[in-house]
This record gives structure tokens, sequence and C-alpha cells, in this order.
């Protein structure tokens, strides 16, 4: 087994979206044995076929590399730290009922399908298509939809 001389190829947040900790089925480091992984580093290696789940600090050692496996996993810590403070922010409620933010000058609301009777999101004039059969699953949709427009530059 070679020990260096691997490629980091994602970092994922096992966690799902609105996933309660003890809902959470952490991983097991493949390289070190470390058990309760959340933010699992993806590798890999020519002479192995298969890819390798690690921890953090096996994956620094693993591709020689000790800034890009913290700093990703850092990214996604903020991100989940964002969801989380995402969901208790104080919503505000319009005059039909539906809970509102208004964040840097744009709306983000969520209503009621009047056929369906589940949950739908906008941002600003952007009608999403999806439906939600709760208002949490609504707010994380918002949220990430909030997040795509940052990501790509249309906040």
């Amino acid at each position: 087994m070679p020990h260096r001389g691997w490629t980091l190829d994602d970092v994922i947040d096992i966690r799902g979206e609105g996933q309660a900790e003890w809902e959470t089925n952490y991983e097991s480091c493949m390289m070190c044995g470390n058990e309760k992984i959340r933010y699992v580093h993806i590798v890999s290696h020519a002479e192995v076929k298969e890819e390798f789940r690690v921890g953090c600090v096996c994956a620094e050692k693993m591709t020689n590399d000790y800034i890009n496996p913290g700093a990703r996993e850092k990214e996604l810590r903020n991100r989940a730290s964002r969801r989380s403070n995402w969901l208790n922010k104080n919503w505000k409620y319009s005059k039909h009922g539906n809970p509102y933010l208004k964040i840097d000058g744009k709306i983000i609301v969520i209503y009621k399908d009047k056929r369906t009777g589940k949950y739908k999101v906008s941002i600003d004039e952007i009608f999403g298509r999806k439906h939600f059969a709760n208002l949490t699953d609504a707010k994380i949709a918002a949220f990430n939809g909030v997040e795509y427009l940052k990501e790509n530059g249309q906040w």
C-alpha cells in the first residue's frame, strides 16, 4: 500500500441536508482506522484500483499537501454552519402568511402551491420548480439556491 503519491479527488460532508447529528452514518478512515469521520476526503493512486475514503490528516499525508485538504474541509464546515444559521434565521411573514427573508436587497419567499399544497421557493423573480413536503426542506432548498447564485456570481 503506497503511503505517498495520492491525489485528492474530492471532499464530501456525509451528513445529509437537514440531517441531525444522531442520524449521521459516520465513516472510518481507510488508512488509519480512525472512526467517526464526517468530512470524507476521497483520494486515489495510480497503483491502487479503488479510491480511499480518509480523514483530513491522512489525506494531507497521503497527498503530501498540507493546505488543500484542510482548506476544502473548512469550506464544507463553513457551509454547514451557514446552513444551520439559515434555518434558525428570523423569517418574517408576508400579509399572505408566506415566510420570507430580505438579504442584500433580494427577497426569498417560501409559499404553498395552491394546487398541490406543497411548498415552493422563489428568490427575487426566480421561481423554483420543485415542490417540498415541509417548510424545513423548502428553507434548505432556498439556502442551496442562494449559495448557487453566490457561487456563480449572480447574487
